[in-house]
């Protein structure tokens, strides 16, 4: 089975070490990274896909961040 995740985060280095940290543990970028202006806040805000191939079925409960 393939998992997909979103990761997000405000444009900030804790975006870059979620990013990282999803690699590390074999996942794998799905596409180019986005980036939105959150004119309420006055901040950028990043999004950045992410896939794993990783053995099992899926299930709705499944927690995405822990495989």
């Amino acid at each position: 089975m393939r998992a997909y995740r979103l990761l997000t985060e405000d444009d900030t280095s804790a975006f870059c070490h979620k990013v990282t940290e999803a690699l590390a543990k074999g996942w794998e970028l799905h596409g180019s990274p986005a980036y939105a202006y959150d004119a309420t806040a006055g901040i950028m805000r990043c999004a950045q896909a992410v896939t794993k191939e990783v053995d099992g079925e899926y299930e709705p409960g499944m927690k995405l961040g822990q495989l």
